[in-house]
This record gives C-alpha cells, sequence and structure tokens, in this order.
C-alpha cells in the first residue's frame, strides 16, 4: 500500500494582525486579529474554498499565502518550501509557482497599458521569452486560453466589459505556468450569467492544466460546484472545513448553517429556513472569548465563552469547531439546489456551460 502524497500547500498556524493607532505622532493602542491561527491544506490538483461573510479574513488569507502581506505568525510550506523564509530576491523568482487573480479586475489592471503589455509584463520580470515576437505570440496564446482572441492585444482595459477584463486578469495570472491559484473573489463584480462562464473557465483551466486553486467567495453555490473542498471562516478561524458535499450538505457548525440558509433558492416550489443570527457583530479588535462565533449563536452555552473549541473531527476529513457535538443542523441538500443554480446543463448537474471560443464575449 503506498503512502498518501504529502499535500502541495500546508498552512500552520498562520496569524495576521494590524496594529490599531491614534494621535497625531501614532502610537499603537491594539490591533486587530484578521487571521488568528488558521491551519489547512491543499493537495495538489485540488480547490480549496474559503467561504465567509466579509471581514472574516479571506483575502487576508490568500495574500498572506503569497507573501503579498507578510503574515504576523505561522508558516506556509509550498512543494517542502517554507515560503514565509524566502528571502526577496527568492520570493521574486518563486512567483512563478504562486499566483492571484485578484477580486477588482478594473484596479488590477494598468489603465494606461494595452492588454499584450500587461499580458507581457509578467514575462519580461520572470525572463521567460527571447524576444518581443515570443512574447506577443505567448500573450496571445494566453486569451485563447480564456476565450478571447488576439485581437484584444491591442486594446486598453477600459475599452472592455467586466467579463472579459476578469478573463484578462486570469489570463496574467497563468502567464508564467504557476501550479497554484489565489483567485480571490473572481465573480463578485458579475452579473449572473458572466459568472457562470468564469466558474466553467476555471473548472476548465484547473482540469487542463492541472491547477490547484484556493478559491475566496461568499457564494456558497458556486463553491459547492467548483470545490471539492470548503473552509468556513469566521473572524480570521476556521469553523468548520471539509468536502464540499459534506459541508454543505450536512453542515456541523451553526455558523455554517446561517450562511446555507442565506443562499437564495432558485425552485419557487422549495423554501429554505431563514436562520438569522442573534447579536451583532463583533469588533474584530476585541473578539470575544472562547468560540467567537458564540454571541451571534441561538446555541452558545457558557462554556462558549470560556473555552476555544478546537476543531474536532466530525466525519471522513469533515472537521467543526463547535462544542456542542449534539447538535443535528442538516436540514437540506446542498447550499444550492438540486438543480445546482445555472452553473449546469439541463439533465446534468455537473456539465459545465461549454464556451464557444469563436463567439464574443460580454
Amino acid at each position: 500500500m503506498t503512502a498518501a502524497a504529502p499535500p502541495l500547500l500546508q498552512v500552520e498556524g498562520l496569524s495576521k494582525w494590524f496594529d490599531v493607532t491614534r494621535g497625531v505622532f501614532p502610537r499603537k493602542v491594539g490591533e486587530i486579529r484578521a487571521v488568528d491561527n488558521v491551519s489547512f491544506t491543499v493537495r495538489s490538483h485540488e480547490v480549496l474554498g474559503l467561504a465567509g461573510e466579509s471581514g472574516s479574513g479571506k483575502t487576508t488569507i490568500g495574500r498572506a499565502v503569497l507573501r503579498l502581506i507578510e503574515p504576523s505568525a505561522g508558516r506556509v510550506i509550498f512543494d517542502n518550501i517554507d515560503v514565509t523564509a524566502l528571502s526577496r530576491r527568492e520570493l521574486r523568482l518563486f512567483r512563478r509557482r504562486m499566483q492571484m487573480v485578484f477580486q477588482d479586475p478594473l484596479a488590477a489592471l494598468n489603465p494606461q497599458m494595452t492588454i499584450g503589455e500587461i499580458l507581457s509584463e509578467p514575462l519580461i520580470i520572470q525572463g521567460i521569452g527571447r524576444n518581443a515576437a515570443e512574447r506577443r505570440e505567448r500573450s496571445a496564446e494566453l486569451l485563447e486560453s480564456v476565450a478571447l482572441s488576439a485581437d484584444y492585444l491591442v486594446r486598453h482595459p477600459s475599452a472592455m466589459s467586466g467579463g472579459q477584463r476578469q478573463r484578462i486578469v486570469i489570463a496574467r495570472a497563468l502567464a508564467v505556468g504557476p501550479q497554484f491559484i489565489v483567485a480571490d473573489e473572481p465573480i463578485s463584480a458579475l452579473d449572473v450569467s458572466i459568472q457562470a462562464q468564469i466558474i466553467a473557465l476555471l473548472e476548465e483551466l484547473k482540469d487542463r492544466l492541472g491547477l490547484s486553486m484556493l478559491f475566496i467567495s461568499h457564494d456558497l453555490a458556486a463553491m459547492e460546484y467548483l470545490s471539492d473542498r470548503i473552509a468556513v471562516l469566521y473572524l480570521g478561524r476556521i469553523m468548520e472545513i471539509g468536502p464540499s458535499s459534506e459541508v454543505c450538505g450536512n453542515p456541523q457548525h451553526p455558523y455554517t448553517k446561517m450562511l446555507i440558509s442565506a443562499v437564495p433558492e432558485p425552485d419557487p416550489e422549495r423554501r429554505r429556513r431563514r436562520i438569522l443570527p442573534t447579536g451583532e457583530i463583533p469588533n474584530a479588535a476585541s473578539p470575544p472569548s472562547g468560540c467567537v462565533f458564540r454571541t451571534r449563536c441561538s446555541y452558545a452555552t457558557a462554556e462558549c465563552a470560556a473555552t476555544v473549541p478546537p476543531l474536532r473531527q466530525v466525519g471522513k476529513d469533515h472537521y467543526s469547531a463547535c462544542l456542542r457535538a449534539d447538535l443535528t443542523l442538516a436540514e437540506a441538500a446542498g447550499c444550492g439546489s438540486s438543480a445546482q443554480a445555472p452553473l449546469a446543463a439541463p439533465g446534468d448537474e455537473r456539465q459545465p456551460i461549454e464556451i464557444d471560443k469563436n463567439r464574443a464575449v460580454r
């Protein structure tokens, strides 16, 4: 019997704290714990979804994993290399293996550069391509991979739609041939029909290029479709992590159940019972003791205020940070409906939308 392959990405005790300062001459008066002792793994060719409300720490984790911001504590191990220990020169070379798709494509693209210049820039920085002609050819191939023609090379971002710009951001992330992608809310700024196309594109690229991915989103229906596993975050801590079908179909944490209840139900014949949290969102500079979700949880007990709940195993590869092992939370199958939102073709729940590369993309 062969041993299981080690994970491609291993995050150990990752924390990121931001100082709170006051005064004309700034002095530290506190800190915001945006991410607090988070650990997880991503296997080769796997998509791990990071779910949670705004302010839960999803984007901070993605940026800290890539060292776009420096972690306050913890380690990030990628393919047995300690990313947190790399020098600036080593990190620059290492960028070829890990890239990011940013949330706002308009802000992520230089409006004064053409698409050809934008796609050539990472190639120049990493020394890919012997001359301008080779880099232009590579740029045209990247556009083709995201269902755009080479005609877009001479355009500027302002002359393109939101969906087209998001494809350019994806193409730029793929320019240097990475193994791992952090996709930070790649569909949040798009309308529903374009969201479906981008999700289908990401799935196709993952399968064709063998990518691993950290998919950050608050859209649990899209996340269930694309992700192999889902980690649910609240105030910088993991509340639940496990296979996407288990987290959505058999939630073991009250916060996960609350998020699922907020997912719109496309079938008018079905009604999902909406679970409204009690209380207000705590101040991240002064989080509650014990379980950080306890101030909004209707199941909280006195023990929840005294004990920080560890992740306990509740199923195969399924863990929950809840002290209440007696709760039964599963009511519905999946974060979406049985038809699985607009991402599936009729009669096939897992079949992605077919992308016609000869058709103009909005």
